[in-house]
């Protein structure tokens, strides 16, 4: 009788678990961006990634199915937007700013794919939805002031430097890759959809950091930063993946939506416990009202 509740309970556990994963990216993406350039450290990272998902697609499906013409493109879509884009903008968002303050703009991310499904999909949003959004949007702008809006409306460029603007297109390309990803589920599983996006992500990567990868001194590279890419590619990207589905199956995708919220929480409390990054009381006052902002978004 016990083991329905057993079996949820494991999948709570997972989730909590995939957000301090996914809050460690942040640790791991500054120490290996401050080694190799945005391209190559992400090139690297879904190199191990893309292995580890087609053995998880064999192991769970028995392989990647054949695609149609519209699945190729739109597969091709979520591994330009979601893989290349996202990752280019990651890594050089980390060489520029904290890992911690770049934790937080990942709250950002339901905020602004609902608003681009309102404007692109014509998708209604309720009085309580725009509430949300405008907390959301309130939070982040404490964050990026430093907890001083107004000084920032005199030098934006105080506020807003290269690390801001990158996170910026970072969670961007995460929206449109959010809703490409509806259209290219279609006939296809999450294991079989990621595994593609991944595959052709890689190919961009690969494609654009072909010069470095050739020139790059591989033996000067530490454990430090290997172990690194190794996390980001298995923990940060397949098993936060597939424990973040196996929550969707079990209890709803909304309701496994709002354990994103602990991502911010894991990566500012990871980069002070280890990398000794000060906590302002501004990222705990906006970080705040953005979780808030997005849990009524999620309601």
């Amino acid at each position: 009788m016990n083991s329905p509740l057993l079996k949820n309970n494991l999948v709570y556990v997972k989730l909590v678990l995939v957000t301090l994963f996914w809050g460690g990216t942040f640790i791991a993406g500054r120490i290996v961006a401050h080694a190799l350039p945005a391209m190559t450290a992400a090139a690297l990272r879904f190199a191990v990634a893309a292995v580890l998902l087609l053995l998880v697609a064999w192991m769970k499906e028995g392989g990647l199915p054949r695609l149609s013409g519209k699945q190729m493109a739109a597969t091709a879509a979520l591994g330009l937007t979601g893989i290349f884009l996202y990752n280019l903008c990651f890594f050089g968002a980390l060489g520029s700013m904290p890992a911690g303050r770049a934790a937080l703009f990942i709250a950002l991310n339901p905020i602004v794919t609902a608003l681009a499904a309102a404007v692109l999909l014509r998708e209604r949003l309720h009085a309580v939805k725009w509430a949300g959004i405008a907390l959301a949007f309130a939070g982040a702008a404490i964050v990026i002031t430093r907890g001083d809006p107004m000084a920032a409306l005199h030098d934006i460029g105080q506020s807003l430097g290269k690390g801001e603007l990158l996170m910026l297109c970072a969670i961007s390309s995460w929206a449109a890759y959010t809703l490409v990803g509806r259209a290219a589920l279609k006939g296809l599983t999450p294991v079989a959809a990621t595994t593609y996006a991944a595959l052709w992500g890689l190919l961009f990567l690969l494609v654009g950091a072909g010069r470095d990868l050739v020139t790059l001194q591989w033996s000067a590279i530490g454990w430090q930063v290997w172990g690194s890419l190794g996390y980001l590619g298995a923990f940060g990207t397949v098993l936060g993946f597939v424990w973040y589905y196996e929550g969707v199956k079990a209890i709803g995708a909304s309701r496994t939506a709002v354990f994103n919220n602990l991502v911010p929480v894991f990566g500012i409390g990871l980069a002070a416990l280890l990398l000794g990054e000060q906590v302002l009381a501004s990222m705990v006052a906006g970080g705040v009202l953005v979780a808030a902002g997005v849990t009524l978004t999620n309601r």
